[in-house]
């Protein structure tokens, strides 16, 4: 049974260059009590939701725990961008079904949530269930792509799920022209990439097997577009900060869990965004952990 989620008074969807444009702002309903800060972004990716997992297993909790944070706070931030592989493993029904309802106090918080997919999700489950999600006019057939505008940048949502269960990512010609005539369309701020697979560029050699197959060709599209400014994925399960040809490559942590707790733990990003560049700090689930509030300030090129 299809999951409808309400839909945000503050979430304006426009047929911009062919792709929805969220414009992110402050909500007439639940959001009006608390103050909305314009220049902080909430990243989570890697959720990994299992319609099997028990309610109180670490998974669930894990991503139960951001959404109560962010629920509780007297501030809101302008939106929350889930960056992939929102299911547990091939994206079943059920998984969004429950998926759907541990994010749904966003929703009645009146908070802005953005999803993007990952290769461990199925796009016609994905929509069968979440059908706010899909757009009445799509510029790529069979992707999930958006833009999301914000004081400071506007977030370009992409779709690298290649297919279900296959580990590496690829955008494809046809997402690489819209992308490349969609930031012509909007110069006048920072554009930063949101995709789940990591680049075969930058960063550690060891992740570019499992990552986007046609990362040349993406760079050759966003290096030369000067407003582009940094390249955002998950798939990993872990943290980390390249760059390439100037854009910021950035690793963000997993929400879910992580192949060795030893190097590397769960939780969550804030961006802090300026005109000029952002502030990232890194949220663990455990509280204890040596990243948990560590800063790391990076400037546009």
């Amino acid at each position: 049974m299809p999951v409808h989620l309400p839909a945000l008074n503050r979430r304006r969807l426009l047929q911009v260059s062919g792709a929805s444009m969220l414009l992110c702002g402050r909500s007439s309903t639940a959001a009006e009590a608390a103050e909305v800060e314009t220049d902080l972004v909430y990243l989570l990716n890697d959720t990994h939701i299992g319609e099997q997992q028990p309610e109180e297993s670490p998974v669930p909790s894990r991503l139960r725990k951001v959404v109560t944070e962010l629920v509780n706070r007297p501030t809101k931030p302008v939106c929350v961008l889930i960056n992939g592989d929102l299911a547990l493993k091939d994206g079943q029904p059920g998984d969004y079904r429950l998926f759907a309802k541990l994010i749904r106090p966003l929703q009645d918080a009146g908070i802005e949530t953005n999803l993007t997919l990952g290769n461990h999700d199925n796009r016609e489950a994905f929509f069968g269930v979440m059908k706010e999600q899909r757009a009445e006019y799509s510029p790529v057939e069979s992707r999930h792509v958006a833009i999301v505008e914000t004081e400071h940048a506007n977030f370009v949502l992409l779709d690298s799920l290649q297919k279900t269960m296959v580990t590496q990512g690829t955008v494809g010609t046809q997402q690489l022209q819209w992308l490349a005539s969609a930031l012509d369309r909007f110069q006048s701020k920072p554009a930063i990439i949101v995709t789940h697979h990591n680049p075969r560029l930058g960063g550690d050699p060891l992740h570019f097997p499992g990552g986007l197959i046609d990362s040349e060709a993406l760079w050759d599209v966003i290096g030369p577009r000067p407003w582009v400014k940094a390249y955002i994925h998950g798939h990993i399960h872990d943290r980390g900060y390249a760059n390439h040809r100037g854009i910021h490559i950035l690793n963000m942590p997993a929400t879910s869990y992580v192949a060795d707790p030893q190097k590397s733990t769960t939780g969550w990003t804030t961006a802090k965004l300026t005109a000029t560049g952002v502030t990232l700090t890194t949220h663990t689930t455990d509280e204890a952990h040596r990243w948990n509030g560590e800063t790391k300030t990076l400037t546009w090129r």
